[in-house]
């Protein structure tokens, strides 16, 4: 990055079935093709007490979890996965490529879980202390969509979130694009209804023009 030795930090959101494990195959084969090195993991998880956080949360059996636990779980793990992995890899020059970030909290708990997008994000000042991606890349998808995808794939583990119903989900986009309009100097919205190539076709073009501005 022109005139500051720190790395960048990119992240991937979207709804369930909106493509990121592919397009995120994408984004690391554009920053290779850049020549910038690259670390990419996700959230929850990344190391090994954010990971242990992320069995606690995803567990199915864990039907009686409180929104607000759920909420400050997300949050503990963001804190540890950002202090223990993205910070110090971001201070050597290297850049992170994240599987979701406090967007998705902001989205899922905020809104769609009615806790209020100002009050998550207050637990999540305390968490990130600043630390928000340079870009970040939102899969925009029709919930019925995305769930049709998720249901025709195969081996694709079920999390407690897959078992929320529809309307959800549908406030989970909602949230997500009320979200995107909050930051849209950092948050582009991508149709992830399109086909495998045009998505990814978008985020390389995207991605490709981002590395330019922060002059890599």
């Amino acid at each position: 990055m022109s005139g500051n030795a720190e790395g960048l930090f990119i992240s991937l959101e979207g709804g369930d079935g909106s493509g990121k494990t592919t397009v995120m195959q994408e984004l690391g084969r554009v920053l290779e093709e850049h020549g910038v090195s690259y670390i990419a993991t996700r959230e929850p998880g990344g190391i090994e007490i954010a990971e242990k956080i992320r069995e606690i949360i995803l567990n199915p059996k864990h039907t009686t979890m409180d929104a607000r636990t759920e909420a400050l779980l997300y949050a503990a793990a963001r804190r540890q996965h950002l202090a223990e992995k993205v910070e110090p890899a971001l201070k050597q020059g290297t850049c992170i490529l994240c599987d979701r970030f406090v967007d998705s909290s902001l989205a899922y708990q905020g809104y769609a879980r009615g806790l209020g997008i100002e009050e998550v994000m207050n637990i999540n000042s305390f968490a990130i202390n600043g630390r928000f991606p340079n870009i970040t890349f939102y899969l925009d998808i029709e919930p019925e969509l995305g769930l049709t995808r998720i249901a025709a794939g195969q081996g694709r583990e079920v999390n407690r979130l897959d078992m929320e119903s529809l309307q959800f989900h549908q406030k989970v986009r909602e949230g997500y694009l009320i979200v995107a309009d909050m930051y849209p100097e950092r948050i582009k919205v991508i149709d992830a209804s399109r086909t495998k190539d045009e998505v990814a076709a978008e985020i390389r073009h995207q991605l490709s023009k981002a590395l330019k501005e922060f002059g890599l």
